[in-house]
């Protein structure tokens, strides 16, 4: 009503908003839980959904993060020495894990003459599997994604980038530093 009153009297949109959104008389602090519970509804779902897909192709989570990352180098190629740097598990762990892999077709093994591991490729039905079972859901979160406008898309990702900075700038804890005595 407030901006209403103003444009007939002649203001601009953005002068009668310039004291505050008049639709929205939430304090900031309300505002910003309520971003970031919406982030918090968002991963909950987003874990739910990575389930699912951990359950329908009966692999563990470190096992589809290695496809991921698989994926995402050249020529779907890797070390193996890499997997173990990126999941951050051992290199005994990383083995049986590329043992699983290549036992289900998701990769195969390329071996130097004298048969030892110099790099691990997913395989083609890696890639179909993978798209078989999230294609769905990603063609669904580009729709989302692309029915914003170009200003909301900055603003989102501008926003994600700084709560990944925020996260990933926050140091553990020393041990007991919060305990209660």
């Amino acid at each position: 009503m407030r901006v209403a009153r103003a444009l007939a009297e002649g203001a601009s949109v953005a002068e009668s908003q310039a004291d505050g959104y008049w639709y929205d008389q939430r304090s900031e602090r309300e505002r910003a839980r309520e971003v970031l519970e919406a982030l918090r509804t968002y991963r909950a779902a987003e874990r739910a959904m990575r389930r699912r897909t951990r359950d329908e192709m009966s692999m563990g989570e470190n096992e589809l993060l290695a496809l991921r990352y698989l994926f995402r180098q050249p020529g779907h190629t890797a070390q193996p020495s890499a997997l173990v740097a990126y999941l951050g598990i051992s290199p005994a762990a990383t083995s049986v894990l590329i043992d699983r892999l290549e036992q289900s077709g998701h990769v195969q093994r390329e071996v130097d003459a004298a048969g030892s591991p110099t790099a691990v490729r997913a395989t083609a039905h890696a890639d179909e599997d993978v798209r078989q079972t999230l294609g769905r859901m990603h063609g669904l979160m580009y729709s989302v994604a692309a029915g914003m406008d170009a200003q909301a898309q900055a603003n989102v990702t501008g926003f994600l980038r700084a709560m990944t900075d925020a996260v990933d700038g926050v140091e553990p804890a020393a041990a007991g530093q919060y305990r209660q005595g």
